[in-house]
């Protein structure tokens, strides 16, 4: 608790941020009048669902990209692998840089539509923030920290794990946490391809002219993207080592 106490002034600023954009909505929507179709589709039921899938697909992508970015962010800083390092990043980035919309219309031509090619693309999309703040990381561990465990008898794999996986976490978390925002938002992009997310909201918005529901759903997205960028940051406070800032 007393970590809490001290934590810094983003952990208690961005919920405030949230309650207010939250209760904005929320007695803008009870004031306003809306069209069948906006009722439809903001109504508990259906908003739920469609909220539900959003969620599934950020979290399945983030998954992924956890399981290959971080592994393969600490091979890339083990003897030889390292010159691996320039050409492994150069190759991420180019699944960042690429457009997102461009990269997912790719994929469909080659997978087809749906929820699997939605998460491929936003999985190639995620790869980068993780994989460099794990390398960033795990580089940054003074080496005399390093050299005293080994000293002490320490094997390199339990180096790893106790000593420097730990110094690192600061910075891994961070990059998790980026690219969490990063897919929240992207993958609203999954509509276009047959995977439902928040997205069909503004997507129906602009193709049936429903102002409310463009609103609706961007504004959605922005509270969903505060509130994981949120919790990530409760989660990297708590698994910070005392000490490292």
């Amino acid at each position: 608790m007393t970590r809490f106490r001290r934590a810094p002034i983003d952990v208690w600023f961005e919920p405030l941020i949230i309650v207010v954009l939250g209760t904005a909505y929320v007695l803008w929507y009870r004031s306003t009048t809306l069209t069948p179709t906006e009722e439809a589709s903001l109504g508990w039921d259906a908003l739920r669902l469609t909220l539900f899938d959003h969620i599934r697909l950020t979290l399945t992508a983030t998954v992924i990209v956890v399981v290959i970015a971080i592994p393969l962010g600490i091979l890339l800083t083990r003897g030889a692998a390292r010159r691996l390092k320039p050409i492994v990043i150069n190759v991420a980035n180019v699944g960042q840089a690429a457009p997102a919309i461009g990269l997912i219309v790719l994929l469909t031509m080659w997978l087809g539509t749906g929820f699997r090619t939605a998460v491929i693309g936003l999985v190639a999309y995620a790869v980068l923030p993780i994989l460099q703040n794990t390398i960033v990381g795990l580089d940054q561990v003074d080496k005399r920290t390093i050299e005293a465990a080994r000293g002490i008898g320490y094997s390199a794999p339990r180096t790893l794990v106790q000593v420097e996986l730990p110094l690192a976490v600061p910075v891994i978390l961070n990059g998790v946490r980026t690219a969490l925002v990063i897919l929240v938002g992207t993958a609203t992009l999954s509509t276009f391809i047959g995977a439902t997310s928040l997205g069909t909201l503004i997507t129906t918005g602009v193709t049936l002219f429903l102002p409310k529901l463009l609103v609706s759903g961007a504004v959605l997205v922005g509270l969903l993207a505060l509130t994981i960028d949120w919790l990530g940051r409760l989660v990297e406070l708590a698994a910070t080592p005392r000490g490292v800032s």
